[in-house]
């Protein structure tokens, strides 16, 4: 065989042994990558500076407990108008879903025949009135006549009884005279409230009758009721907190009522809470609680779907960190605070509610505490700290709502 036949024979094995001979130094590289990666190796040193972060001391205060609900607005009185006599309809006098005011025309009815009944009614009256006129006037005749047995009793019994039928006969013909007027006053259907009018729910030249007597709706704008469903677990945590003293309840439940629209904005009005229904529903496992608010502008419709949050109860002895200094992780919330020796520490946290941008910290903290508010994703405990920034100990502020005039409840209606 020849030499070069020879050479690309070996040439094979002599890959496989370079190979053999890199393989050691590439499994070492390998590992150490790897180990890198999960954190399992320590990396090369930096630098000896500590890592930089901004702290905050905890303060014990009061917190605002502000809870909210997805509520309907429902209008405090809503009105059927209905036709209460029998009838052609002749004309509707109002724009349908326009704002109508108490006593405006809505409908009138066909008056011809209700002004004929009230004319024959008087004409009865005229009638009775006469008729007692000729009995009292025969009663003066027999009475004296009586007296001296000039006339036998029975003549007198009868005089003095026709009187009194024709008597009798007169009061019921005022009364028909009566129930004739109110019955041609039913002819016009006015609006008993201001309110939003409803569309017509028959058309013009309709014959109306008990069965069909329904003409439309009037909704009362202001004030505005909202109905809201809670929990009853959210009922039972909330009064086991109040007996152990964590939660203090506004006096006799007087609650202020903030309402948020749809679009996220505030309505401008508050109310108060003005019902809680006793018993809890079966089917929902809730209760029924109910707002009234001013709704003057007529701003708030009924039906609408809002937020309602109800002002007036405090979480005692509250710790409020702002958001950002809480780390969600696998085990749970916690958070990084800095000791007296300049080192980190890791506190797990049970978080109550947000306030804000803020979550209210029901424990794992405590007052005093420098907790680190940016700079924490690079701790570890028991590591040193240069504290760079100590912001001002944060502050509630005092509810708005319970500070301001209380809203007046005894608006007028929406014109």
């Amino acid at each position: 065989m020849s030499l070069p036949s020879i050479a690309r024979l070996r040439a094979p094995s002599r890959a496989r042994l370079d190979f053999a001979e890199f393989a050691p130094v590439t499994a070492v590289l390998c590992t150490a990558v790897l180990l890198s990666a999960c954190g399992m190796g320590k990396p090369p040193a930096l630098g000896n500076e500590p890592p930089e972060v901004t702290v905050q001391p905890v303060t014990v205060q009061d917190v605002p407990i502000v809870p909210e609900f997805v509520g309907q607005t429902e209008s405090s009185r809503q009105v059927e108008i209905r036709a209460r006599v029998s009838g052609f309809l002749e004309k509707r006098e109002y724009r349908e879903g326009a704002m109508v005011k108490e006593g405006q025309p809505l409908f009138q009815l066909d008056r011809k025949p209700f002004e004929a009944q009230l004319q024959v009614a008087k004409a009865q009256l005229a009638q009775e009135e006469a008729r007692l006129v000729t009995a009292e006037a025969n009663r003066k005749r027999i009475e004296p006549l009586a007296e001296k047995n000039a006339v036998s009793q029975k003549d007198r019994d009868d005089a003095i009884g026709n009187y009194r039928a024709a008597a009798a006969g007169v009061e019921a013909a005022k009364a028909s005279v009566i129930t004739a007027e109110l019955n041609l006053s039913y002819t016009s259907i006015r609006s008993p409230v201001s309110g939003l009018a409803s569309f017509a729910k028959v058309a013009e030249g309709t014959y109306l009758d008990p069965q069909n007597s329904l003409l439309t709706y009037v909704a009362a704008l202001s004030p505005m009721r909202v109905n809201f469903s809670i929990s009853e677990n959210q009922a039972l945590q909330f009064g086991e907190m109040v007996k152990k003293g964590v939660v203090r309840a506004p006096k006799e439940g007087d609650y202020r009522v903030e309402v948020v629209l749809a679009d996220g904005s505030r309505f401008d009005e508050t109310g108060r809470l003005t019902f809680t229904d006793a018993s809890f529903s079966q089917e929902t496992g809730t209760f029924l609680a109910r707002a009234e608010l001013p709704n003057a502008k007529g701003a708030l419709r009924p039906g609408q779907f809002v937020r309602v949050r109800l002002h007036g109860a405090y979480r005692l002895n509250g710790i409020v960190v702002p958001q950002r200094a809480v780390l969600q992780t696998a085990q749970g919330n916690l958070a990084f605070v800095v000791d007296a020796q300049g080192k980190a520490q890791v506190r797990p946290l049970q978080l109550a509610s947000m306030q804000g941008e803020n979550w209210v910290v029901s424990q794992g903290l405590k007052g005093g505490d420098n907790l680190v508010v940016d700079g924490g994703m690079k701790l570890r405990p028991d590591v040193p700290v240069k504290v760079v920034k100590t912001l001002e100990a944060y502050r509630v502020t005092p509810d708005a709502l319970l500070t301001a005039p209380p809203a007046d409840q005894s608006q007028p209606a929406a014109k």
